[in-house]
């Protein structure tokens, strides 16, 4: 068991080094930024309209929070990779948990090769050390996983719900994963009046203590939870950032998080369908209840360890294994090295090039940089990241784009922009003297707004590679303009 952790910690700690691209804003926008201003206040961070609006909990970034305080009081507020390592060892940690299940639920030889596909998974390896809320409902998730009372298991213990309470917390659609486990364990229970009264107190303290985390940071009584229903379901706010059809996890979106586990999982369907049955159904329940017309590939991470169990069908291939394992692993490691070091970096490139301004604006002789990003909002992260981050209080400032909450004289300042990017900078600065010093823009902006540039001497200064498919506003490079 030894070397299975040392393997696994050395595993994760290589995999968090090696993850060097951007997947969604969520990742420093919801977590890392408003941790870092919790710790240092204004102007050193940024809130979104959701945290305005009172559908996202403090409970999360506290957590990193704690972390930035501890470097901060230690005079090391540059080492700014311990989330990502943090992340990264409370996955090695669920990982470990994962073959520990598997060994009391299989025999030794199904549990190694078990755990051989889990540790393939290229998804896991782009998500699980990133400080996103689904990445800790995951984890969360597989850690409660090994103390749930599945069929053959003899690791039952209460604390599952205690887990289970947590990455609701964390993330409140993690209910929608665990909702058909905890029926099954509730139809089970012989004394169901106590496991009520009993088992299913630690999800009411964690609500609570959740509570008073957010009406402390929120200054007034807010329940997240219910806001982030509110918000989510019932005004349909999520549609905002894009729809999908009914089928796109389906057709789509469970077979690019399982990758080429796809066919042992499906094998492992017909061989373990009866014996897991359970889990195969919260699986597809999951799929099915993400019914809202926003979608996105993180929103089932959560169910990935739950299939990784179905991939058992790897040890009964026998003679086959072997090469199916390695077919499996090249594949793999293809997809994890592409989407990790090369596909969509150059949107955290771009913020280690305006990090050498913090040293031009200390300099009390040179005028205060102002940088100003013309990009679709929330493209980049902004005063703080884990592989570099804008520790200086620079101005910056990027293209709003909050949904319509309903209030008067809403108006979203991105779609204004794309409508005409010209006529919005010449109205946005008529005059020389209110210029930024420096502009950010993906390269498929650049010709729209070419004679803005040159009239107001701009001249590019750093072109940073982004990603080789470029879709839409997101070009496949980044370009720095700087005022001269």
């Amino acid at each position: 068991l030894l070397k299975v952790v040392v393997f696994t910690v050395v595993f994760r700690l290589v995999n968090c080094v090696l993850v060097q691209t951007s997947f969604v804003p969520d990742e420093y926008w919801q977590s890392l930024e408003v941790a870092h201003r919790m710790v240092f206040k204004y102007p050193y961070g940024y809130l979104t309209w959701e945290w305005k609006a009172g559908i996202r909990g403090f409970t999360f970034p506290l957590f990193f929070a704690f972390l930035y305080k501890i470097l901060h009081l230690l005079n090391y507020d540059t080492v700014h990779l311990l989330p990502r390592v943090a992340q990264a060892l409370l996955a090695a940690f669920a990982d470990v948990k994962f073959y520990l299940l598997i060994r009391t639920l299989e025999t030794e030889d199904v549990s190694r090769w078990t755990f051989f596909c889990h540790l393939c998974s290229w998804f896991s390896w782009f998500c699980c050390t990133r400080t996103l809320t689904n990445t800790a409902e995951t984890t969360l998730t597989c850690l409660a996983l090994f103390y749930f009372p599945l069929p053959g298991s003899k690791t039952y213990s209460k604390k599952y719900l205690s887990l289970v309470a947590l990455a609701v917390l964390v993330r409140p659609t993690a209910l929608i994963v665990w909702f058909p486990l905890l029926m099954c364990h509730f139809w089970q229970e012989e004394n169901k009046l106590r496991l009520i009264t009993r088992r299913y107190i630690p999800i009411i303290l964690a609500v609570l203590i959740s509570a008073l985390i957010d009406c402390l940071f929120y200054e007034k009584w807010t329940l997240v939870q219910l806001n982030f229903i509110k918000f989510n379901i019932l005004h349909g706010v999520a549609d905002f950032y894009g729809s999908h059809p009914w089928h796109w996890y389906f057709s789509q979106g469970f077979a690019v998080v399982i990758g080429p586990h796809l066919p042992f999982f499906l094998h492992g369907c017909s061989l373990a369908f009866r014996k897991y049955r359970i889990l195969l159904a919260t699986v597809l329940w999951t799929i099915v209840v993400y019914f809202l017309p926003h979608k996105e590939f993180r929103f089932i991470y959560p169910v990935l360890p739950f299939c990784m169990i179905f991939c058992i069908s790897l040890a009964h291939l026998k003679a086959w294994r072997r090469p199916a394992a390695a077919l499996l692993l090249v594949s793999n490691l293809v997809l994890a090295l592409y989407t990790g070091l090369i596909h969509q970096r150059g949107t955290l490139d771009v913020m280690s090039h305006l990090q050498r301004l913090c040293e031009v604006s200390s300099d009390s002789a040179r005028p205060q940089s102002d940088v100003f990003f013309l990009m679709p909002c929330h493209s980049t992260p902004f005063y703080r990241y884990t592989h570099t981050h804008v520790h200086c209080p620079l101005k910056m400032r990027i293209l709003e784009c909050p949904p319509d909450l309903g209030e008067d004289g809403y108006a979203e300042e991105a779609a204004q922009f794309y409508s005409n990017p010209l006529l919005w900078l010449r109205n946005a600065f008529p005059y020389k003297s209110s210029l930024p010093t420096h502009l950010v823009l993906f390269d498929v902006l650049e010709k729209e707004i070419s004679t803005f540039l040159q009239v107001n001497n701009f001249t590019r200064t750093a072109e940073i590679f982004h990603t080789h498919v470029p879709e839409g506003r997101v070009g496949g490079s980044i370009f720095i303009y700087e005022r001269h």
